[in-house]
């Protein structure tokens, strides 16, 4: 699926970064999928309790009230801690999410907090009603950036999740000079790459005074942050991609 709506944010250092929201179909196969994954997890349950009570023969009434009061737990916390276990340990996806190339993340453009997972899905009861997420899809038709309540609720969005071979910066290889090693660039952060790396994205579509501006605010950032200047008379892009593919191959940051 093609996304149509993005969400532009724009960051302390003032460069917009633009992420694709994931769709309400987007959304429903990751749900499909997990909920197949849950339906699984209760058969499994069921099938590990009716062996248990086969090969206990008939189970003394205390054991067999135990037997039920564990599935019924056991099911409560499939049910509920399902998608909030996975969006704090995945960092905003389920294997549903990863699955469809999605992920929940905080409306900032920050990962996804273990609040905001814990809010936006107990909010799942609410936007279910009255079946088939019948709320959730209303309300996400209903704004431009597809949230239902949870979202609403947690701050949060879905978008979908570029991969780094997805992304592909559009770098001038002509005449470009080799980066060296530089440690450094050891002080920027992955978040940092990914500024850099949007600007060189989308450079080719900015307005010529708004791509120089740009360009010469990251430059003050990646001084900054690693008291690196451009060589006398490098252009302000050359020394970003220079910085960008020093980056890369450190090897700190693998796709």
């Amino acid at each position: 699926m093609v996304p149509t709506e993005k969400l532009t944010i724009d960051t302390p250092e003032q460069i917009a970064l633009e992420l694709p929201l994931a769709g309400i179909g987007s959304r429903f196969l990751a749900l499909a999928y997990d909920t197949l994954l849950q339906i699984l997890i209760y058969v499994a349950l069921f099938a590990v309790a009716a062996v248990f009570a086969s090969i206990s023969g008939i189970v003394p009434r205390f054991w067999g009230t135990a037997l039920a009061a564990f599935l019924v737990l056991a099911f409560f916390c499939v049910y509920w801690c399902y998608f909030i276990f996975f969006e704090i340990l995945w960092n905003g996806q389920t294997p549903g999410k990863s699955r469809t190339g999605i992920r929940v993340i905080d409306a900032s453009g920050r990962p996804l907090s273990a609040v905001q997972a814990i809010g936006r899905n107990l909010m799942r009861v609410i936007d279910w009603l009255p079946g088939v997420y019948g709320v959730g899809i209303v309300c996400m038709m209903l704004n431009a950036e597809n949230k239902r309540l949870g979202d609403y609720v947690a701050g949060t969005v879905v978008i979908h999740d570029k991969t780094t071979q997805q992304f592909k910066p559009d770098w001038n290889l002509e005449g470009a000079p080799k980066p060296g090693h530089q440690p450094e660039v050891g002080h920027m952060t992955a978040d940092e790459l990914v500024i850099l790396e949007t600007f060189l994205h989308r450079r080719f579509e900015l307005p010529r005074e708004v791509r120089r501006q740009s360009a010469a605010q990251i430059v003050r950032m990646i001084t900054s942050r690693t008291k690196l200047e451009p060589k006398s008379g490098q252009p302000h892009e050359g020394f970003i991609e220079t910085i960008a593919r020093e980056i890369r191959d450190s090897a700190r940051f693998r796709p």
